[in-house]
């Protein structure tokens, strides 16, 4: 009878005879104060409320982006090679005045030259946006709890700081991020400040909702989900997933594909073995554990807890290229013992 009320609440448009959507409202209430159904999982309000601004700041930057495409086709279509000198229309130029002037060289024409006026007003509309909505976001931030004060436990050196200034930000993102999580997100390797936001923002400064790092895992749908028929394994895929914070975390894992750590060299032999797609997997889900370990126990990364790791590592890939060696009859002799 359960299972029958369960089926009639999640698609009442397609049983006929159902009761009244307000019956079956009552009918789903009945079954979580029972302990029949498990709610879905929302962080506290203060967090949905910025959830709510950033996600909408991914909106107006997707819709600044279009209006940077509207001008580099305009550009394009009067002939002007622009983007040999310049690789982003809203980043810096290092070419020289000499080369930029080469580059500007085309078929201007009246038409052409309009579209860029309105996407560059559209464009700049935009951005002014975006500043309102960060500053609002400031305001919400500085009110979240905090775990840690700055000015007593200060935040530690960036681990990769940027080459390029930053342009002028109206909010601190990685101090505010220190203080609502008590921990620094951003030392662990390719999560950077606005990975560390989205996970705030998805998920909320505690892994309280989580029991297990497993558990946590499972609700980002970053384990496999094995479909066993008769003690046999059929198949072994993860489940697909809209979740942002999962995003998050595979954009974090293949921006490893060149780091030189733990990690990074995890990154690529995974993608050696399995493949890309399944590399990438593999990495956010171990992300995902670090960052469940780090704030459930309110831990600061460190890097020297997979020294055993690596070396474990280090040994496997020195016998399999011995027993290579050995199956093509040749013998490997340590560099330090040539004379």
């Amino acid at each position: 009878m359960v299972k029958v009320r369960l089926v009639n609440a999640y698609h009442v448009r397609n049983v006929p005879g159902r009761k009244t959507d307000v019956e079956d409202c009552q009918w789903i209430q009945h079954l979580h104060s029972v302990g029949l159904l498990r709610g879905s999982f929302r962080p506290d309000d203060e967090i949905c409320a910025i959830r709510s601004l950033w996600r909408h700041r991914d909106n107006l930057i997707q819709l600044a982006t279009v209006h940077l495409q509207h001008m580099q086709k305009s550009l394009d279509q009067m002939n002007l090679q622009i983007h040999h000198v310049i690789s982003d229309l809203s980043g810096s130029i290092k070419a020289s005045e000499e080369t930029i002037m080469k580059s500007l060289v085309g078929d201007y024409r009246e038409e052409h030259l309009f579209v860029p006026r309105q996407s560059l007003d559209g464009y700049r509309r935009y951005q002014k946006m975006i500043q309102d909505l960060d500053k609002e976001v400031k305001r919400r931030m500085v009110h979240l709890p905090s775990k840690v004060d700055p000015a007593v436990k200060p935040l530690r050196k960036e681990r990769n700081p940027r080459k390029t200034p930053r342009r002028t930000e109206p909010i601190d993102l990685r101090l505010e991020l220190y203080r609502a999580f008590g921990v620094d997100l951003t030392q662990i390797p390719g999560i950077n400040p606005l990975t560390a936001q989205v996970l705030l923002t998805e998920v909320g400064p505690t892994m309280s909702r989580f029991p297990t790092a497993a558990a946590f895992c499972s609700w980002l749908r970053l384990c496999p989900e094995p479909k066993i028929s008769g003690g046999q394994v059929l198949s072994s895929r993860t489940r697909p997933t809209k979740n942002r914070a999962a995003l998050a975390l595979r954009l974090a894992a293949q921006a490893l594909h060149k780091s030189q750590t733990f990690l990074g060299d995890y990154f690529r032999r995974m993608k050696a073995r399995l493949g890309p797609a399944k590399a990438i997997t593999a990495v956010a889900h171990k992300l995902a554990r670090i960052v469940y370990h780090l704030l459930t126990n309110q831990l600061e990364y460190d890097a020297t807890i997979f020294q055993d790791q690596e070396r474990r590592a280090q040994d496997r890939k020195r016998s399999r290229i011995l027993s290579q060696a050995r199956e093509l009859g040749l013998h490997l002799v340590p560099a330090a013992t040539v004379p």
